[in-house]
């Protein structure tokens, strides 16, 4: 995703029956519960949604960061959407931001009388790539000077980003990035090095420091997402704004892997999808639509149990020759689970795609409401189900 224009993610979920408190409640972390309890809740939210309830889980749709717009409002409404993203840059500080939150708590759906807690992100990566700033929030430099720090600096200024985050009302942030992008490459690579996105230029550097960053998160009670996986550091070409972006250079074993490999043994609970090709690889699929990137590597091979998240399927150059309804339905057949969308007007295209598919293909249903429950699981981890 071009991260000079992303910005903030708030899911809208449904309700169930078991109490899960909230992630950050007197102070604990994410971790403090268990992920028996977490599946458990979930899965007494999920046998009390409606399909649409459950198909919404599945998307995060964008709107403006500062002002969203009652159109695309509605349109999430409509469609029971799991997650809302706003894009765009805000300045107005973290006691801004939290009204913004704070106004989409009240559009969760309800599941048995119970309103489902929002899951709140954005895009918080430090220099060009900070979506949130002014009052309350720090100046973040960029991950490649992130990265000439010791890891226990980077581990305490993170939690202290982290605190940030979560008085403005979020739980979640779409980073690190676990890119690495070789040193003769640099800023040539033109979605990563040339932001200066990367912690570094090998594959330790950028495993210790991504590392560092989601440790530091996961102390403030903030969760992390590793991306672009299986890296976007050998490319050129910037999936936003470009086609037929290709590597072909990483293989299944490259040690470039290193950080993702790291980030899932730590827990890590979410990691998103690139939408290049990676020929070494799968070269039939762009990854995002890549059974053998996603289920044969990411959760076989690197034992992944959490949240799969695409990068932007609603905008992005990479994925125009698809349309909506086949971005969406191709993501999830693949092994993702939840479908990022910058356009909220992509959304019921997508939507009626992946219900007309569950409608034909009952391993398809499968794949769905596994997803579901992952999503669920994590939002109860967060302590954003209430179940009693």
């Amino acid at each position: 995703m071009r991260r000079t224009s992303v910005g903030l993610v708030t899911t809208v979920l449904a309700a169930g029956v078991c109490t899960v408190p909230a992630a950050g409640a007197a102070g604990r972390p994410v971790s403090a519960v268990s992920a028996v309890s977490a599946a458990s809740c979930a899965d007494t939210v999920y046998t009390k949604m409606t399909q649409a309830q459950r198909v919404g889980q599945l998307f995060m749709g964008g709107v403006n960061a500062t002002r969203p717009s009652t159109a695309d409002l509605q349109t999430l409404r409509t469609y029971h959407v799991g997650s809302v993203m706003l894009t765009g840059r805000s300045s107005a500080g973290t006691t801004a931001t939290r009204k913004v939150v704070d106004a989409f708590r009240t559009q969760a759906d309800t599941v048995g009388g119970h309103r489902v807690g929002l899951l709140v992100s954005t895009d918080q990566e430090g220099g060009q790539v900070q979506v949130l700033s002014g009052p309350g929030f720090s100046v973040i430099p960029n991950a490649l000077t992130q990265g000439t720090w010791s890891t226990a600096t980077l581990r305490s200024r993170a939690a202290t980003w982290a605190g940030q985050l979560k008085a403005a009302g979020l739980d979640l942030n779409l980073a690190p990035v676990a890119d690495v992008v070789p040193a003769s490459l640099g800023t040539r690579n033109a979605p990563i090095g040339r932001y200066y996105r990367e912690y570094g230029h090998t594959p330790a550097v950028v495993t210790s420091h991504t590392g560092a960053f989601a440790a530091g998160f996961r102390t403030a009670g903030v969760m992390t997402t590793f991306k672009h996986f299986p890296g976007l550091g050998q490319v050129t070409g910037n999936t936003d704004t470009t086609a037929n972006v290709v590597d072909s250079v990483t293989t299944a074993t490259s040690a470039s892997l290193q950080p993702f490999q790291s980030g899932i043994k730590a827990g890590a609970p979410f990691v998103m999808i690139s939408s290049a090709k990676y020929t070494k690889i799968d070269s039939k699929h762009l990854a995002a639509f890549s059974p053998t990137v996603i289920n044969t590597l990411l959760r076989t091979k690197f034992g992944f149990k959490g949240v799969v998240i695409s990068d932007d399927l609603g905008q992005a150059v990479a994925v125009r020759a698809y349309t909506p309804a086949q971005r969406a339905v191709q993501f999830i057949n693949a092994g993702g689970d939840m479908v990022l969308t910058v356009k909220a007007s992509t959304v019921p295209a997508m939507v009626q795609g992946v219900q007309a598919q569950m409608a034909k293909d009952a391993s398809f249903r499968t794949k769905v409401a596994a997803s579901v429950h992952r999503i669920l699981t994590a939002k109860a981890a967060a302590g954003r189900l209430t179940c009693s």
